[in-house]
């Protein structure tokens, strides 16, 4: 799921705005300055400069040959809204409040902020132990045995309540494929809880946030010391807890990590997309944005900027379609999400 807390708290945008002068008694043609507005979550201040937003807006004027402005914002519902009234043209958003406005207000993706790998995305699995009936289902070559159908009737670990990789996607797959039936209102994000105890059973672990087997960590956990039948994480998940070069840089919980198995991926979780309105912007500004976006990756100075204000190794070209389509794909199915995200996002229907 989707990063660090700077990370995650990142909303970014880039408004193309024209100021007109004032024509004079002799009809002087109308003079035209085009402005790049980046909206940002600024502090009062800053104990280290290099986090300083102002660097970035700098570095941006000067790749682009515009003024560069900042302009604080608060929420991922306030950028959604920017863009859709064309209060705003671009935005480095949250996966799930970009796709929010891909699906309802033809938002489109330009590029996304990579993860340490380099990749703009993880894998979701299911993982279960090696030797039970799931792992002999999905290693015996046999395609006629089904591991997905073989989790009715376990206990799953979940990471938390409405977590991407440990809820969202895999109840979206279970759901959207058959195995699943939804319990309740389709409209009601709450009946997600009774679909997920009537899919798996009343055990299923679905943590709060400090408890035992809340997170990664904590679902893993959970199928390690035998409470679960199965644990819902992302592709590293395994590795970067209990397949450690050195050991003794495990947790104390792990099994051999041998004794994990990953089912096969059954969707991805998207980074952080850099999302624009294509009714406000034309294709040469989009480009031209883009590319200063991109070229971040090739000068020291873009590299800093990456690091230090918008936590991220790179940035990488994309679409709305390529980042956002598998997990769209799959959250679509999960009973009430659009409405539990317009909530969330505290999306209204007025212009402001």
């Amino acid at each position: 799921m989707l990063r660090k807390n700077a990370v995650i708290g990142l909303a970014m945008l880039f408004v193309m705005t024209s100021f007109t002068g004032c024509l004079s008694s002799d009809d002087e043609e109308e003079t035209q300055k085009q402005k790049i507005i980046i909206a940002y979550e600024v502090k009062e201040d800053y104990e280290n400069t290099d986090e300083n937003p102002q660097v970035m807006a700098d570095y941006l004027a000067k790749e682009l040959g515009m003024d560069v402005e900042l302009y604080p914002t608060t929420s991922e519902g306030s950028i959604i809204e920017a863009l859709r009234f064309g209060n705003a043209h671009i935005a480095f958003m949250d996966g799930a409040a970009a796709w929010v406005g891909w699906q309802q207000y033809g938002l489109e993706a330009m590029a996304a902020d990579q993860k340490s790998d380099g990749r703009t995305f993880y894998n979701a699995h299911a993982v279960v132990l090696k030797d039970s009936e799931m792992a002999n289902a999905y290693l015996d070559d046999d395609e006629t045995t089904d591991p997905f159908a073989l989790l009715e009737g376990k206990t799953s670990c979940h990471t938390g309540w409405l977590k991407s990789a440990g809820m969202l996607l895999p109840m979206g797959f279970l759901i959207g494929n058959g195995y699943a039936d939804v319990v309740g209102d389709a409209d009601d994000i709450e009946s997600l809880r009774n679909t997920v105890y009537n899919f798996f059973n009343d055990n299923a672990s679905i943590p709060e946030s400090g408890t035992t087997y809340y997170s990664y960590s904590g679902a893993v956990r959970c199928l390690s010391e035998g409470v679960g039948d199965v644990a819902f994480a992302k592709d590293s998940t395994v590795a970067g807890y209990c397949g450690n070069e050195n050991t003794s840089d495990n947790e104390e919980w792990c099994l051999p990590e041998e004794d994990y198995i990953l089912l096969p991926s059954y969707g991805s979780a998207p980074s952080h997309p850099v999302m624009f309105n294509p009714d406000f912007m034309d294709a040469e500004t989009q480009k031209k944005v883009q590319d200063a976006l991109v070229g971040m990756n090739d000068s020291t100075e873009g590299t800093e900027i990456l690091e230090n204000i918008l936590g991220t190794p790179g940035i990488t070209a994309t679409d709305a379609n390529t980042h956002l389509g598998s997990y769209g794909g799959l959250i679509e199915d999960i009973p009430g999400i659009s409405n539990y995200f317009n909530s969330k996002f505290e999306i209204t229907e007025t212009t402001g």
